[in-house]
């Protein structure tokens, strides 16, 4: 593949600047909401079940289709999609765009339901390897197997929905697909509400919401498909030069975008083995890791792909280079700040969140002690979000391969050497450790394959974002103590903690103005802009 390199102007990197950041931005709102329901739904898991064996049982269920939709649907399926697809967009001929659609959606359904009939089958030996330490306890690996037959279905709905997704986000319709999310958590809210006190097992009622929560995201986009005319049909072609394109790309790059959730599984695996209760301290501490995670890091990596491939596909190299600095300059200007406030407010956030009913104060100490741990990681899963897609927007899927075979090596061996001395923070800490080690590699060797390096006035803007994040961090750790008062009521405790928040963005963000962070200022005009067209 030849490259243009030809400069950019000024003119044509601040629209792709626009583009990208108003194509991030739908992403980072719908996302928002979804995980204010998240919390939400946590909110509610968390008081009815606490960290005890129904919650084990079902975060373990969850986990399995969770971690394929991570792994297969949104993670290397979506990545090696979207470029196979741009590829016929670029070719302008629609009817040969719709049917390698619709051979990919075949092809889809038909693999997935067999993959669903015979796990349903295997369920028993699979929740036997993936949780060992249940063994001992035969009432709660019962359990965590009825679950997971419920929840697993979940996988085909969730990857048909992936498809849709990409195919929308390819024609820059960002909002429907970013938006689907929030019916999960509706659908398990409502469960766990209305249909759980009334069954022998109460979080039977919440494997049926995620059950439920797959059929509605699908049902949501499906009118969308139909108004840019791909619609899904049936098309038995398993030769399509589509399938066989996408499958290339999609293989090693199970490894390559997923290699955080394989390590997360592996955390599961071997958290099994630690007391109960340590699996749902991982869960509690990395769904609020998964809130910044998702608004920026993933929000951007949605925008981000699409631009990439189109760049991609016409040869852009200077144009793919800059896109990627876009990409990394905002992640890290959102994420340092997010993840120095997580980590100093990680007690106050557990506790508010989620310290009632069966949740006691010594749940959030454990799970406050796995945030610290996961939320060092938090810049390195964001930036591995971004970097990532460069590659597969080029088509390279062994280099990630590579990268993601000596992190999750790297993960195993920090779990086992972090478990004994740390417990589950250990395991999360592992987690972060690897983050850093993949997010390295990835720059490294994109550098090494195309040269790719930080425009001027990069570390300048890192100095700038670590000096604010230090002063907002001053505001923060003068609110803790307060933050950190039981006896406060609970309104006062949560009143304190959103004007902290609150204030210690608006102090960033200043301080950012005030030290000249052009992409502050440009964001800022972009809104202003946007006020005077209403």
């Amino acid at each position: 593949m030849s490259f243009s390199t030809t400069p950019r102007t000024e003119t044509s990197a601040t629209a792709s600047m626009h583009n990208l950041l108003r194509s991030a931005g739908v992403v980072s709102f719908f996302t928002l909401l979804s995980r204010i329901l998240g919390f939400a739904r946590d909110i509610v898991i968390a008081r009815g079940f606490g960290a005890g064996m129904g919650a084990d049982a079902f975060i373990v269920a969850l986990k399995l289709p969770n971690f394929l939709r991570r792994l297969f649907a949104e993670g290397a399926f979506s990545t090696a999609f979207v470029p196979v697809f741009s590829d016929y967009l670029a070719r302008s001929d629609e009817k040969e765009t719709h049917d390698a659609v619709r051979a990919i959606f075949t092809m889809l359904l038909v693999v997935l339901t067999l993959l669903v009939l015979i796990s349903l089958v295997a369920m028993p030996w699979l929740i036997y390897l993936l949780a060992p330490g249940f063994n001992d306890n035969p009432e709660k690996i019962q359990l965590t197997i009825d679950l997971t037959r419920i929840t697993f279905p979940y996988i085909l709905f969730i990857s048909l929905v992936a498809l849709a997704g990409g195919i929308l986000n390819s024609h820059n319709r960002f909002g429907i697909p970013a938006a689907t999310p929030m019916l999960l958590n509706i659908c398990m809210i409502a469960c766990a509400l209305y249909l759980s006190p009334h069954l022998q097992e109460p979080s039977t009622g919440l494997a049926i919401g995620v059950l439920l929560g797959g059929i509605t995201q699908l049902a949501l986009q499906w009118p969308s498909l139909k108004q840019i005319g791909m619609s899904f049909s049936w098309y038995w072609n398993p030769k399509h030069p589509a399938i066989k394109k996408t499958l290339q790309l999609m293989g090693p790059s199970v490894l390559g975008v997923s290699v955080a959730q394989i390590n997360l599984l592996f955390d599961l695996f071997i958290a099994s083995w630690l007391p109960e209760g340590s699996i749902s301290y991982l869960y509690y501490a990395d769904r609020l890791v998964e809130f910044p995670l998702g608004l920026v890091g993933i929000a951007m990596a949605t925008a981000i792909l699409p631009a990439l491939s189109a760049r991609a596909a016409a040869g852009d190299i200077d144009g793919l280079h800059e896109q990627l600095d876009m990409g990394l300059r905002f992640t890290l200007l959102l994420n340092i700040p997010a993840t120095v406030a997580l980590i100093l407010m990680r007690e106050p956030l557990v506790a508010l969140l989620f310290e009632r009913g069966a949740f006691t104060a010594e749940t959030t100490r454990l799970a406050a002690q796995a945030l610290l741990a996961y939320g060092i990681g938090l810049t390195f899963y964001s930036l591995i979000k971004v970097t990532a897609p460069a590659f597969y927007a080029l088509k390279d899927t062994r280099t990630p391969v590579r990268i993601a075979i000596y992190s999750m090596v790297s993960n195993s061996l920090l779990n086992i050497i972090l478990m004994f001395p740390l417990q589950h923070a250990g395991l999360a800490l592992a987690t972060s450790l690897s983050a850093l080690l993949n997010a390295s590699l990835l720059l490294v060797e994109l550098h090494k394959k195309t040269g790719f390096t930080t425009r001027p006035g990069f570390w300048i803007l890192f100095l700038k974002i670590v000096i604010a994040t230090l002063i907002m961090a001053v505001l923060i750790l003068i609110a803790l103590p307060y933050l950190e008062n039981r006896a406060f009521s609970l309104t006062f405790r949560a009143l304190t903690l959103t004007g902290t928040i609150t204030l210690a963005a608006t102090l960033y963000f200043a301080t950012a103005w005030l030290l000249k962070i052009q992409e502050v200022r440009l964001v800022t005009s972009m809104i202003k802009r946007r006020k005077k067209q209403v």
